[in-house]
């Protein structure tokens, strides 16, 4: 485990396929407690005051527990008179512009759209606090993450929240005072507009009527030693100046692990991911200009998943949730369907009877392995779930496309103009992460001959050189990666 002083009280471990932050202390209950209390107007009984270390923080009309951890958060439940709270405390990935920019963005969605999320109630963009991390203070919202619902979910209810979530993207893509979205990419509220003038430390949530894009808050550029390279942060002026510094961030860490790396499986590895990340370089300034005047639009997009969105009993949508590291991008970045409507097509409804039953009925077949996620297997193999699943996505893809029509007249034509740039991110985004590089590679050498194929046909297939010397590879030249049926 690598701690970085620069940030304190986090660190990085490396044990396992990718980097994962780690908490070099624990949050006081105690100091959490009182933040509330300070924020909440309600004051310390004098029975209590100088008594510390209850540990779970539960005194009489503010209680505080540990409610659930997240990869970059810890999450306390808040019990007050007022109501109930949440105190999402966070781990320093990116100092200040985290908080920021999610505090910044929550506010903008919640004036501009009828999209549900949380009121923040107050927040601390520093760590020299009570607490000792940045926190937001936010109050509760209803529901249970859909995920854990979908299964028992009517198609009819899934139909509906896919119309919804379109109805929600198309807002964001008008998200804006003007409604017509943004210039430049990067995470709004984390630039010369700050929040409260420029202020740190503990907040009421005030925000500019129109945050800019500013440095962008992403994995890519605060993971481990990432945060420390000198490379622009944004905000990018255009997708090319954006994808570059993703590619740069991918060279500069292969090549440093290059120079620490002497076991040979390693080394073929690393220069792998050096070779395609400078073919990619090579191939970016072809699809995308270099000088863009004045910065490219942009839009504010949330790629929905199925744990940030919140539903009731009946499946309706009553708040999403996770408006962090998120930024605004270019159009045809999300034009992609969102996260919960990915995955292989299968026209035809699996038949339940032809799979296997398993006698473990109450509990999915990952829980044998110690990987239970709470989903009832209804007595069938995982299998059936997975063909399933497919199947639904492939019908809700049609109603959120028919959707998207409806709210986006050109949506159908942008998606065709962008489908060979989302395919270019899809290839960075997977050399950074190491995988099908050689696939990859074979699709960046097409494209340099000219022949446009789908990247997803081309990762699941390949590409066959013929006799001619030419190639062979099914599909649709320049399908997106996540295009609607």
């Amino acid at each position: 485990m690598t701690r970085d002083a620069t940030r304190d009280g986090l660190a990085w471990d490396n044990g396992g396929i990718d980097l994962e932050p780690c908490w070099t202390r624990e949050p006081s209950l105690d100091a959490i407690q009182r933040v509330c209390r300070r924020h909440l107007g309600i004051p310390t009984p004098h029975s209590q005051e100088g008594e510390e270390g209850k540990g779970e923080g539960a005194e009489g009309d503010c209680a505080v527990h540990f409610h659930a951890a997240g990869a970059l958060n810890k999450l306390y439940l808040v019990d007050t008179r007022r109501g109930r709270f949440m105190m999402r405390v966070s781990l320093p990935v990116d100092p200040r512009n985290k908080t920021r920019g999610e505090v910044a963005t929550l506010a903008l969605v919640r004036r501009n759209t009828d999209i549900p999320v949380p009121l923040v109630v107050a927040f601390d963009d520093t760590s020299t606090n009570e607490i000792g991390f940045e926190w937001i203070l936010m109050d509760i919202v209803p529901g249970k993450p859909a995920y854990y619902r979908w299964r028992g979910m009517t198609m009819a209810q899934k139909e509906a929240l896919a119309a919804r979530v379109a109805d929600f993207q198309a807002q964001l893509f008008r998200c804006s005072s003007l409604g017509v979205g943004f210039r430049g990419i990067g995470t709004l509220g984390t630039g010369p507009d700050k929040a409260d003038n420029g202020q740190t430390g503990s907040h009421v949530p005030s925000v500019p009527s129109t945050p800019s894009p500013g440095p962008i808050v992403s994995s890519v550029f605060f993971s481990g030693p990432h945060f420390h390279y000198t490379v622009p942060r944004g905000p990018f002026p255009s997708s090319h100046d954006w994808l570059r510094a993703h590619l740069n961030i991918i060279a500069k860490e292969h090549t440093n692990a290059l120079a620490d790396t002497q076991h040979h499986d390693d080394r073929e590895y690393t220069e792998g991911v050096l070779r395609v990340a400078r073919k990619l370089l090579r191939m970016l300034p072809r699809l995308f200009p270099a000088v863009v005047h004045p910065p490219e639009r942009t839009v504010l997009w949330n790629d929905f998943t199925l744990h940030n969105i919140m539903v009731d009993d009946a499946g309706r949508i009553t708040a999403v949730l996770d408006w962090q590291c998120l930024a605004t991008v270019p159009r045809w970045t999300a034009l992609q369907v969102p996260d919960f409507l990915r995955g292989a097509t299968r026209h035809d409804m699996p038949d339940r009877d032809r799979y296997t039953d398993v006698s473990d009925h109450g509990s999915n077949t990952s829980a044998r392995s110690g990987l239970d996620d709470g989903l009832d297997n209804e007595g069938k193999t995982e299998l059936f779930w997975i063909h399933l699943m497919e199947y639904e996505q492939t019908q809700l893809r049609k109603v959120y496309a028919a959707r998207m029509r409806q709210r986006l007249p050109e949506w159908d034509m942008e998606i065709a103009d962008g489908a060979l740039k989302v395919d270019f991110l899809g290839a960075v985004s997977r050399c950074g992460a190491g995988f099908y590089l050689r696939r990859i590679e074979q699709w960046v050498d097409a494209l340099e001959r000219k022949d446009y194929l789908s990247l997803m046909e081309v990762l699941r297939v390949g590409i066959k050189k013929e006799r001619s010397g030419g190639v062979r590879q099914g599909g649709t030249a320049g399908q997106p990666v996540s295009r609607p049926e």
